[in-house]
This record gives C-alpha cells, structure tokens and sequence, in this order.
C-alpha cells in the first residue's frame, strides 16, 4: 500500500501543475497467501472515474495550500525528534540525576520546556514506538508488546494477549502524512516494528539507515553507534532543500547490553551504575554532535528539537549482574504500569525560539500527542486526513501560553508478563489519580501522585467510590478500543508462580543500596525468570496462513452499503440500512481452524448492533463496540471458523440498527491458528 502509487495531475493556485504521489486505492495492493503473490480486483471499484474523483479530492484535502502557490511563502517548520531506548524518568541531570552528566541535554532544556509528567504509549519498545508513530493507543493496535515478546510459560497465571507480529500495515504513521504533504523524512537508527510492509521504507520514511545497536569503542561510533547516527542524521538535516524535513533519530541506546571504555567508567565510578552513567554521557555527546551541526548550518526555517524515550529505565538485573539504573522515587521501570515503568523525560525546543526558554510543566502529556501536534505545526488538517486520533495537538503549549489540561485522563493496555517481572495489567491516570487493573485477579488498586509518587499506599479499599469511578473509566476506555485481556493458563504452576513473582516483586525493588548488592540480591530471580521462557516462543498474530479481506473487495449489497475509498476512510461504509450487508469471495490455501478478526468503527453513541458473520455453514454473531468515531477502528476477534482448502464465501450481514448506521469495515482477517503454519510455544 506504501509503495504502489499513482501519478495525478494537480493544479494550483497559481494554475500550475504539480505531479502529485497518491496511495494507490487498497484494491490495487497485492496480497500474499501461502507465499505467492495474486492481484486483487475489486467489485466497489471499477469505474475509471471512481478512481481518479477519488485522486483529485484527496489530493485537495491533503495538501495545505502554500504547497501549491507560487508566490505564497512556505514557513512550515523542521521537526527533529532524539529517541533514547530505555531511558528513564530522573537520568538526565536536569530531571534531578545528581551521578549523571548531561549538560548538552541540559542546554536544550533550558532552552524549550522540560515536561515533567510525560508518559509514553506503553512501558515497552515496540508497543511505545507504534503509538508514537501512529498517535495511536498501542490497545488500538493489538500490539502491546515488544516483538516479539515474552512467551507463555507455567509459572505465569494467565497467558499474554496475541499481538500482531509488526505495526499494521494499513496504519498511517508520522513520516507518511508529513511526507504527504511535502516533507522530507529520514530515520536514522532503531525502528522495531516490522519489516516488509511494515518497514521504515513503506511507512513513509525516505532516507533510512537502520544502524545497528553493536558500534566499537571509540569516536567514531560508539558502543551503540550513537555517534554514527548522530552523524548520519547530520548529514540528512544539512542537504540542501527547498523541502522542510522531519528527522527520526531513534538511538539504541542506553538499552542493555551497554559497553565503556575503562576510562569513561572510572570518570563516572561516583554514579549509581558507572557503566550506565557513562552510557548516558555518550548519548549526550552524540545530542551534542547533532546541536552542533544544526547550529553550523542552521535552517532559515523554524526547527523544533525534541528529546524523549520509549519508556521508563530498566531497574532490575538483567544481561548485566547489576540493574543498570533507577527510577526514584517512582515505583519500578521498564515494562511495568506504575511511574517508573511509564514516566519518561521529554524535552521541546526550537531554534527561533517559537518555543519560549526556561519553562517546566506538570501537565500530563503523552507521546501520542507528538504526531497531531507536528501535523498541526506543518499544516495539515487532521480530521480531514486522518481522522480522530487518540493524542491531543500541543501546539498552543508549545508556541503559546496555554497550559495543558491536569485532568486530560491517560490511559494504557499492557495484558502481557515481561523479562522485568510486571504482570499483566490496564492503567489510567486523570488528574493525581491513578489506578491500576490486574488481570490474574481483576484487583484494582488507586494512588494518590500529588501525595504517593512512589505509589505505595493502596487507597482502593479506603476509598471505594474513587476506584469505582476511574475503573469504571478504565473499563470504558477499554471496550472503546477493542483493548485486549487475558485468558486463564491452563498451563499455571502456583509452585513456579511464588518463586518468581511472589518470593520477588521487582515492582518494590528500590534503590536503597549499591547497584552491586541489588544484584547480588537479585541472581536467584533472574536466573528463574530467565530459566521459566527456556526452548518456548511468544504467540503472534503471524502472516503465515492469513487470508486478508479489504473493504474494497467486498460485493456490497442493498441500498446504501458502499466501499469509501477517501484516505481517513478506506472502509465498508454508508452501514445505514439493517437490510444492507456484504459478501467477499476467498481462496483457503489450507485446511485449519482459522481466527476471524475484523476491524471496524462506530460512531459515539451507535453502539450494540448486532452483527453476524457466516461462511460455509458457520456463523459467529458479535455486538458492535462504540469506539467513540467511524473511522476509530479497531481490532475483534469473533470466531474461529474449521475451514477446507478451496473456494469459499464471507457474508457480513446486520440483525439490529442500534442507532444511525452499523459500523465501518477497514479489513477482515483470517488467520490459521492450526498447529501447521502457527508459532510454537
């Protein structure tokens, strides 16, 4: 979908033409089953016209007018995002890091706004990543792990939700929309979240150099290639260009396993964990590379600066005899719900300083923000490309005086164990509350931030109608979003379950001590944690076996029922009749029982229809969730299917009209869970 393109003729303002890439409609893209390619046609688009009706309005509605003009300035800003791997809350010096020396991180911060309560998309990798280039709740995504995850295993209570095997690739990321309208994008560093369809190439990313996470020891790279990349991103930023840019600079680093020199340890041997303090330094020399170049070659334009991470530090032992950091005074780190695992530095400054210096904010943020408020700043209209997205436009923050809302609830899906110990659980925050749902037993538990940031006292039993109202939220949210739970292990040890989790909470690991003693401490459970996955592999919702039904193949049927191929769109839609429904021909490369998963939206408030999907002589019937919007998809699984090899027939057909209209479609899929062609534990 990413590279299959057509070339229209638009023109502008000034009544001159501009060759324009559009997507291809989803009916052009080829699909793969049992590894061999076969074109897809479509029945909802056959017409010529269609197609190039369709071109134009988008073209239109994409693209921000200056674009097109001749003799209208285009002032659209620059935007520069730095990407630590593993970097927690308090390990930059200007967060309170007293042992850590970061003064060109420090520079930066005074020079824009340091947040102080942003969160990322989840406390793991992949998951974060996704939501930060889709400005997506990772629940939204089905990917809620890092890939490929911690595979189930006995000494677990309940198994770990399914999650997709790399970003959807029918997801519209940053780099694509700002690519879209104009922009030259480049990533320089760790993507994490696919290849093939889902790689950096087809998500929207022009200039890529996905450099490795091994470097040497010296000037030239660095343990992590952290001076590589700098110096490649520098490259990027300094080629001359008519074009604004957007630079993706994930680093690698300070995720473990980290190396330094003898010299840089001794240098730092007053820090916590001088191997992790003198990783810390070198990214911040290679942030200091970067500034460096920029302010040789600044840009005539606007260029916002932006340093965060993917999720809290890792505070346990793990590849190293000794935790690399902590997260005080917040509770635990990587992979965990609480402050430590979430919590995350991130710090925006500009060069013309649009983004006024020396300011700190409180406010609850949140990396999903990042894509509306850059598409904002660039000048394209979100709702008209893209829809509702689950973050908010920072802008007025940013370039203003308008501080964000205290009581904008946060939320997060994590139904998964981790290699850091967490287990299985859903959190929000609103306001200074916060509230944690675990899945082993559906216990809820309430802090107070304002009074507890280390959230250790549990006021869920003394304050019974607080927790009742945000797990009333929280529970909301999750049906809204399709989010993920999880099932029973039949698999469950207790015996295996105490040793681990109960004999050790690494969720109260604190760093009261020496980063040597903890691990010391800490041997015995890391060899069990270590020992309790041996020879098991993570379930993926993997490609192998899948048959993928678009929108655009369905054979509509009834009055209104129709595919709409606009880009915010790209669904079954126009639902508004119970006696319209929908039927997609499909080739069955091979006997199995098969998941059906189906993507849809439904706008607030339209709720609770009833829907049936049948093929062959199977039927599976489903409620359709308000996930707030039309084109709020999400993911649900509603049946498995014992399908034969061969020709078949999917009908999706309504029962009940709640309100205005059904649903919308984007996509169904069916995915052979059958030992043949399924992952192994």
């Amino acid at each position: 979908m990413r590279t299959n393109s057509v070339l229209c003729e638009n023109y502008g303002l000034g009544g001159n033409p501009h060759r324009v890439e559009m997507p291809r409609p989803a009916a052009w893209k080829t699909d793969t089953m049992e590894g061999s390619p076969r074109q897809i046609s479509s029945p909802a688009i056959q017409a010529p016209m269609k197609t190039l009706i369709a071109c134009v309005a988008l073209t239109v509605s994409l693209f921000s007018p200056q674009l097109f003009a001749n003799d209208v300035e285009d002032t659209r800003p620059n935007f520069i995002l730095i990407f630590a791997d593993d970097l927690g809350i308090n390990d930059l010096h200007c967060y309170g890091r007293e042992d850590h020396r970061t003064p060109h991180l420090d520079a930066l911060a005074q020079r824009g706004i340091r947040y102080t309560s942003a969160y990322c998309g989840l406390s793991i990798c992949s998951a974060s990543r996704a939501s930060l280039m889709t400005g997506k709740s990772s629940a939204r995504l089905h990917l809620t792990s890092f890939l490929p995850g911690r595979a189930d295993n006995p000494s677990q209570r309940v198994l770990n939700a399914r999650i997709h095997s790399s970003l959807p690739p029918e997801e519209r990321t940053i780099a694509e929309e700002l690519k879209r309208a104009g922009y030259r994008t480049g990533l320089f560093g760790k993507w994490h979240l696919g290849g093939k369809e889902s790689s950096p190439k087809e998500q929207g990313f022009e200039t890529v150099a996905e450099l490795p996470a091994k470097g040497e020891l010296n000037e030239e790279t660095g343990n992590k290639n952290e001076f590589l990349i700098a110096r490649r991103a520098a490259e990027f930023i300094s080629t001359p260009s008519d074009q604004p840019y957007f630079c993706y600079i994930p680093h690698h680093s300070p995720h473990i396993r980290l190396e330094a020199t003898e010299e840089a340890k001794q240098k730092n041997s007053h820090a916590f964990n001088p191997l992790y303090a003198a990783s810390i330094e070198s990214l911040d020399r290679s942030v200091g590379m970067l500034l460096e170049a920029i302010e040789k070659q600044p840009s005539a334009r606007e260029t916002y600066i932006l340093f965060t991470s993917d999720n809290g530090g890792l505070h346990v032992r793990e590849l190293h005899e000794v935790p690399m950091t902590h997260n005080t005074p917040f509770r635990a780190g990587k992979g965990y719900l609480y402050e430590g695992g979430i919590r995350i530095p991130l710090i925006v400054a500009s060069t013309k300083q649009s983004v006024a210096p020396n300011r700190v904010s409180d406010a609850p943020v949140s990396l999903l923000d990042l894509m509306p408020t850059f598409l904002k700043l660039a000048g394209v209209n979100v709702g008209q490309t893209l829809g509702p997205l689950d973050g908010v436009d920072l802008s007025n923050h940013w370039i203003g005086d308008k501080e964000p809302s205290m009581d904008r609830p946060l939320y997060w899906n994590f139904p998964h164990y981790t290699n850091q110990g967490s287990r299985p659980a859903a959190a929000i925050r609103k306001g200074n509350w916060k509230g944690i749902l675990q899945y082993e037993d559906e216990s809820f538990e309430l802090y107070d931030l304002a009074k507890d940031a280390g959230e250790e006292a549990d006021l869920a039993s003394s304050m019974p109608d607080k927790a009742k109202e945000l797990r009333g939220e929280l529970e909301r949210w999750l049906r809204s979003v399709g989010g993920q739970r999880c099932a029973p292990n039949p698999e469950f040890d207790p015996e295996q379950y105490r040793a681990i989790y109960q004999q050790f909470d690494s969720s109260r690991l604190r760093a009261t001590d020496t980063a040597q003693k903890i691990g010391e401490e800490w041997k015995e459970w890391r060899e069990r944690m270590d020992n309790a996955t041996q020879g098991r592999k993570p379930e993926l919702k993997t490609p192998q076996g899948t048959i993928t039904l678009l929108a655009s193949q369905a054979v509509p049927h009834g009055k209104k029922l129709r595919y709409e191929p606009e880009l915010h769109k790209n669904v079954l839609g126009y639902w508004t009749e119970v006696e319209d429904w929908a039927h997609w021909e499909l080739d069955v490369p091979e006997n199995g029982t098969y998941e059906i998963e189906v993507q849809c939206g439904c706008g607030a408030g339209n709720g609770g229809s009833q829907v049936s999907l049948s093929i062959g002589d199977q039927a599976f019937e489903w409620v359709v969730p308000d996930t707030g919007h039309f084109q709020n998809m999400v993911y649900l699984v509603v049946g498995n299917a014992n399908l034969v090899a061969g020709k078949a027939r999917l009908e999706v057909r309504p029962k009940t009209k709640t309100k205005i209209a059904v649903m919308d479609i984007r996509k169904i899929v069916l995915r052979n869970t059958s030992t043949k062609g399924s992952p192994q534990k």
